[in-house]
C-alpha cells in the first residue's frame, strides 16, 4: 500500500524549523556585520558586507583571557570530579551496608540545596581561606555542587552492571582494583560522558560563584566577561554576539563526541 504524504507533519517541521533557525541566523548574521550596518539594518537584515573584525576585536578586548580562564576551570572541575565519583560510586555498588547507603542518602541532600542559598557562607570560608579572586576559590565550590548529580547518574550506571561478571571476575582471582579498571570503567562508558559533560556544561556556564568569588580582570571568565560589551552608551551586539558563538563551540564540540554515550547515560542504559 502507498503512504499517503503527511502534510500536517512537514508544516510542523518546517516551523519549528523557523522557530530554531531564525535565532541562529540573527546571531550568526550580526557577528559578520559592523556597528553601523547592524544599526542600519537591523537583526533581521541580511549583511551586505561580511567582516570578522567583531571576532578579532573580542580577542583584542581580553576575550582571550576569559576564554583561557573558562578552560581552566572547566578542565579542573571535569579533573575532580572523575577523580572522586568513580570510586564513591563503585563503592556504593558494592558495598551494601547501612552506614555507606546512610552517607550516600547524605550526600544526596546536596541536590536539594541551591547554590544561591549557601553563597554567603561560602564566601566567608573562600575569603578566610585566602582564596578570593583566585580561580581555585571558583573550581573548588562548582565541582562540589557536581559531585552529587554525577555520583547519582554514575551510580544508577554502575547498577545497571550484573552480578555474574562480578563473581566471574571473583573467580578469575581479580582483587578490587582490577575489577574496578578491568569491568566498571569499561562498561560504565556512557554514564562516564553523562558526567564529563554535565559537569563541563556546569563550568562552562557557571556565573554565580565566578561573580561573587572573583573581582579582577585576571580572573573572570566568560560569562562575566560578556559584561565589558554594555557600556553607559549602549551595548556592542555584533561584538557581543560574536563573543556568544566562540564560548558555545566548545561546548558543542564536546556534545558532538559524547553524544551517543550522553543520551543512552541518560536512558539509563548505560551498563546493558
Amino acid at each position: 500500500m502507498r503512504r499517503r504524504p503527511n502534510y500536517l507533519a512537514g508544516l510542523g517541521a518546517l516551523l519549528w524549523l523557523a522557530l530554531v533557525g531564525l535565532p541562529l541566523y540573527v546571531m550568526l548574521g550580526a557577528t559578520v556585520q559592523t556597528r553601523e550596518e547592524y544599526s542600519a539594518g537591523g537583526p533581521l537584515a541580511f549583511p551586505r558586507s561580511f567582516t570578522l573584525d567583531n571576532y578579532i576585536q573580542d580577542f583584542g578586548n581580553g576575550f582571550g583571557q576569559y576564554f583561557l580562564n573558562t578552560v581552566v576551570v572547566t578542565v579542573s572541575v571535569v579533573a575532580i570530579v572523575l577523580l572522586l565519583v568513580p570510586p564513591l560510586a563503585f563503592t556504593i555498588v558494592r558495598n551494601r551496608g547501612r552506614g555507606t547507603s546512610g552517607v550516600f542518602r547524605l550526600f544526596l541532600l546536596g541536590l536539594a540545596i541551591p547554590a544561591q542559598a549557601v553563597i554567603v557562607p561560602m564566601f566567608y570560608v573562600i575569603s578566610k581561606a585566602g582564596l578570593y579572586d583566585n580561580l581555585i576559590g571558583v573550581i573548588l565550590p562548582t565541582a562540589a555542587f557536581c559531585l552529587p548529580v554525577c555520583t547519582l547518574i554514575l551510580t544508577g550506571t554502575m547498577r545497571d552492571i550484573t552480578s555474574d561478571l562480578f563473581e566471574a571476575m571473583a573467580m578469575d582471582g581479580a582483587s578490587v582494583r582490577r575489577t574496578f579498571f578491568q569491568l566498571v570503567l569499561p562498561l560504565s562508558g556512557s554514564g562516564l560522558s553523562t558526567i564529563v559533560v554535565f559537569s563541563a556544561l556546569q563550568a562552562w556556564n557557571g556565573f554565580l560563584f565566578p561573580l561573587v568569588l572573583t573581582q579582577s580582570e585576571e580572573t573572570k571568565v566568560i560569562t562575566l566577561g560578556l559584561y565589558n560589551f554594555r557600556t553607559q552608551y549602549g551595548i556592542n551586539i555584533p561584538g557581543l554576539l560574536a563573543a556568544v558563538v566562540l564560548s558555545t563551540i566548545p561546548v558543542l564540540l564536546v556534545y558532538l563526541f559524547a553524544r551517543r554515550a550522553l543520551v543512552q547515560g541518560l536512558m539509563g542504559v548505560g551498563g546493558k
